[in-house]
This record gives structure tokens, C-alpha cells and sequence, in this order.
């Protein structure tokens, strides 16, 4: 290699950046920064699909097994994180991948962050109590009066993503869409390959969704639910963690609140929403999509990255031109 590149894997749920990723390090000499909101807590492995032990065998991967369930891990905290991490890569003589699907931190990466307030925690609880009082599609109601732009992009029971805008709304004084556009600190200090997989057929990705939902199962994420609660018994249903897109389902099943079919229908129709979210941030973001679904893919991503090792360019066909 005549210079440093680094490489960005991202794409919605279950659309096979692990396997790809993996494949890379067959052939390049890679280390992977996870780019997953979920990946970032310990004991959380069954219910976000945590690469294993034998996966992470193949090259070193960081950002996983970070904090504990407990705690919260920002955008913020992943670029400063990030940026560390992609320099003690390069010293190494290593190629940076970045790899995974929460869009918000690559973009955060990508564009530098906003000065927004930081996290108030009695408000945060205010907001909560009003939740369980009122239910999320109420304050996401709230939110459309006072900042409809981040309200139309946000689903109604996207409550970590509700909270977090009604209280940048209500600690600032502005709506946060105005913050986000006002002007950013920080943009990323390197080039990176943006590549993005996008499903030619949703219905695709759909099956792809219910059967890790099914394998998850089989492997014991209700188990993995029981131990967690154990272990850590000051979780709460409201932390960060317990949010994530099928511990939050699982929860309620085991609270009774929810009967186990209906849990599994929850659980695989919530992944659905994240792709779905997922793939309308990746529109908004200056990407490279790939078809995901393509019988060439792995080869089609070796050429890329090859060529964008080399120096920086991109064969001509490497750009997938569907709609996504």
C-alpha cells in the first residue's frame, strides 16, 4: 500500500456486511471498528447478533463488549473513539473497516457533530413518566409541534429517538433539525470508501430478518434475557440497552405483557422498522451502494476495495443504480 485508506461497510440489518467484512480479511490486511449501537454492550451477544468468538478470531475487531448494559454510549463517544481507533490502525499498517448499520454514527463521523445539549437526566425522567402516562405516539405527537422536520423522520415508537429530540427541543430552546444544519465540528480527518449493500427486493431482506429472528431463538435469546436481568438487576426497560430492537419485545414477553407469538411478530416487525429507518438514512448520506443481493457481491466489493487501496478510485461498475 502507497498510503492509508479506510474502508466504511455499512447497510441495513441482516443484509451480510459480517460475512463480507470477514471475507475481507481473507484477503486484506484489515481491522474492523464496529459501527453498531447495540454491538457496544457486554452480554448482549444472542439479540444483536454479536459476531463470535470465532468470527472475531480472524482479525481484531473493536467497539464490541465496550460497556456495560447499564450505561450509554454516544455518537459523540464513537466519533472520538473512532477517530483514535482509525490512527492506531493506520501506525499498525493495518486498513481501518468500518462496519455496521446505526447510520447516525458514521454520519456523525462523515459531517462532525452538532453542539447540542447534553443529556439531562430529570428531564429525561420527566419525559419518561409523561411516556408511560401518555404513551411515545403522544410525545412523538409533541415533538411534530415542535420540530416537525426531526418528527417526519422518526417512528412514532421510536422512543430513545423521541426522547432525545424533545429534549434537545426543550433544553435548547430550537428545534434540533435547526441545530443539526447550523454547523458541525469534527468531520472525520481521512477519506474512507463508503460502501453501502441495499436489498434490489425488500421481501428479501424481510425473510432474511424473520429467519435470524427464528435463529436467535434456537440459540437461546430469551435464555440470554433471564441471565441478563440477573446479572444486572438494576436494568430497567427505559436504559438504552434494553431499547435495543428485540430486548425491548422480550422484555414484555417476560413481564407478561405480550404472549410468546406475539413477541416473535413484535420482534421481527421492529427489525423490519430499523432496516427500513437504516435504508432512508443511507439515501440522505453520500454513499456507495452495492446490490446486496447480487450473486457477485463479494467479488464486486474485493474489486472495490482493491482499487480504492491502490489509489483511491473506483472501477466504473462497481455503483449499483437501483432504486432503494
Amino acid at each position: 500500500m502507497n498510503h492509508s485508506p479506510v474502508i466504511a461497510l455499512m447497510g441495513p440489518t441482516a443484509s451480510g456486511k459480517t460475512g463480507l467484512a470477514l471475507s475481507l480479511a481473507r484477503h486484506f490486511p484489515i481491522e474492523i471498528i464496529s459501527v453498531d449501537s447495540a454491538l457496544v454492550y457486554r452480554d448482549m451477544d444472542i439479540g444483536t447478533a454479536k459476531p463470535s468468538r470465532e468470527e472475531r478470531s480472524v482479525c481484531p475487531h473493536h467497539l464490541i463488549d465496550i460497556i456495560s448494559p447499564l450505561e450509554a454510549y454516544s455518537a459523540a463517544q464513537f466519533h472520538q473513539d473512532t477517530t483514535r481507533l482509525v490512527s492506531e490502525i493506520r501506525a499498525r499498517g493495518k486498513i481501518p473497516v468500518l462496519v455496521g448499520g446505526t447510520m447516525l454514527y458514521f454520519k456523525a463521523l462523515q459531517e462532525g457533530l452538532s453542539d447540542l445539549p447534553k443529556a439531562d437526566p430529570e428531564l429525561r425522567r420527566q419525559l419518561d413518566e409523561d411516556a408511560a402516562r401518555e404513551g411515545w405516539p403522544a410525545l412523538h405527537a409533541r415533538l411534530a409541534g415542535l420540530d416537525p422536520a426531526t418528527a417526519a423522520r422518526l417512528e412514532p415508537g421510536d422512543a430513545q429517538r423521541i426522547q432525545r429530540a424533545l429534549e434537545v427541543c426543550l433544553l435548547s430552546g430550537r428545534p434540533m433539525s435547526e441545530l443539526l444544519e447550523k454547523g458541525r465540528e469534527g468531520a472525520m480527518p481521512f477519506t474512507a470508501l463508503p460502501l453501502v449493500l441495499v436489498p434490489e427486493d425488500r421481501r428479501w431482506l424481510h425473510r432474511r430478518i424473520a429467519e435470524r429472528f427464528g435463529l436467535m431463538l434456537e440459540q437461546g435469546f430469551l435464555e440470554e434475557m433471564i441471565r441478563l436481568r440477573t446479572r444486572y438487576p438494576q436494568l430497567t426497560p427505559d436504559l438504552p440497552s434494553m431499547r435495543c430492537v428485540g430486548y425491548r419485545q422480550a422484555w414484555a414477553y417476560q413481564e407478561g405483557e405480550i404472549d410468546r407469538q406475539t413477541f416473535i411478530d413484535q420482534g421481527v416487525a421492529a427489525t423490519r422498522q430499523l432496516a427500513k429507518r437504516q435504508l432512508t438514512w443511507a439515501r440522505g448520506m453520500d454513499l456507495v451502494p452495492l446490490n446486496a443481493q447480487s450473486p457477485d457481491l463479494e467479488d464486486t466489493v474485493l474489486r472495490a476495495v482493491a482499487a480504492w487501496v491502490k489509489d483511491e478510485t473506483l472501477p466504473d461498475d462497481i455503483r449499483w443504480t437501483g432504486e432503494f
